[in-house]
């Protein structure tokens, strides 16, 4: 996650009554390297954007690659290997889904990820199988242990990176901060990654939410409304982060953990329907290194999970598929 000063948010807010006392809160700003947008309906329309940017800054410090002295920046250097709360909670959740994909969903990828140039690190130049290989050694979440508030790691270039993850447990951990504040009716987002409770009281209807088009040129346009209400979204693509080769291939940022080398699946975007936001981060990730086929056999266990694929098809043409129940 990259990190802006905080101080330099630009604020817009938009109070309209519903009652005499209730009023349609909204903040915005940079955050994570991306941008959030929070709306919230509050009895006299208070504004938590104070606690908003003290939690943006524990979770950097805590999970951030991009600053030198985070925790999980000292860890990877090995100068240190405790941790927080946070971190503690990611690392937890990122151990269940790293076993139930199979290792689909792998934080010590990091390691890789940089090699291609789509981390913080610096790109490895003549990259190769032998290569490779020899990073992925230290690739495994098993390799990696935790003792209370202590990491253990068992080969000391184990590179953690929870960019896959991080931004959906910001999401929550806003939404959870709203919750203890009584706050009954919100929509929280962070690039993309999104946590509702309640209704959008002022269209006394649940929240809407856009699911994009893939567009590898930058432009943005809608290919689906859905609503959402008590439910977190999280999309993953390749249409946003990718580099091209010599011969014109695309390589999305997803690294495939079993080869090492960046995924050239035809899945374009993924997204997640879950209780809460981070799983649904995860999994998004997950589903892209998975394929059609995997993902479908993995939900049938788990209607708990509502996925919408945008794939390429056999013809090269775009594609759209709903399963467990997405919404249309």
């Amino acid at each position: 996650m990259k990190v802006f000063p905080l101080c330099f948010i630009l604020l817009f807010f938009s109070f309209s009554s519903c009652n005499e006392s209730i009023e349609h809160v909204k903040l915005s700003g940079p955050v994570f390297g991306t941008s959030y947008a929070v709306q919230y309906y509050s009895d006299q329309g208070v504004n938590y954007q104070k606690q908003f940017d003290s939690l943006f800054t524990v979770i950097n410090n805590s999970m951030s690659t991009y600053i030198p002295d985070s925790d999980i920046s000292r860890l990877n250097k090995n100068t240190s290997n405790l941790i927080d709360s946070h971190f503690a909670n990611v690392f937890n959740a990122s151990k269940q889904i790293y076993k139930d994909t199979d290792g689909a969903f792998d934080p010590t990828i990091g390691v890789l990820v940089n090699a291609w140039a789509f981390g913080p690190e610096k790109q490895i130049i003549g990259l190769d199988s032998l290569k490779i290989d020899s990073l992925k050694l230290s690739v495994g979440l098993d390799k990696v242990t935790l003792n209370k508030f202590k990491v253990i790691k068992e080969n000391p270039n184990t590179y953690l990176d929870f960019n896959a993850i991080a931004k959906g447990y910001g999401v929550d951990v806003i939404g959870r901060f709203l919750e203890s504040q009584n706050i009954e009716n919100y929509l929280v987002e962070i690039g993309g990654e999104i946590r509702t409770k309640g209704i959008n009281k002022e269209k006394d209807s649940p929240w809407k939410v856009g699911v994009e088009m893939p567009h590898f040129d930058g432009t943005q346009s809608l290919l689906r409304a859905i609503e959402l209400k008590d439910e977190s979204m999280a999309t993953s693509g390749t249409y946003r982060k990718f580099k091209v080769d010599s011969d014109g291939n695309k390589f999305s940022h997803i690294i495939d953990t079993h080869t090492g080398f960046p995924s050239k699946t035809n899945l374009l975007s993924i997204s997640v329907i879950g209780k809460d936001c981070m799983t649904a981060d995860a999994y998004a990730t997950a589903f892209k290194t998975m394929g059609i086929a995997r993902i479908k056999e993995f939900l049938k266990d788990r209607p708990e999970f509502k996925v919408f694929l945008i794939f390429e098809n056999e013809n090269q043409e775009l594609a759209t598929l709903s399963l467990n129940g997405f919404p249309e």
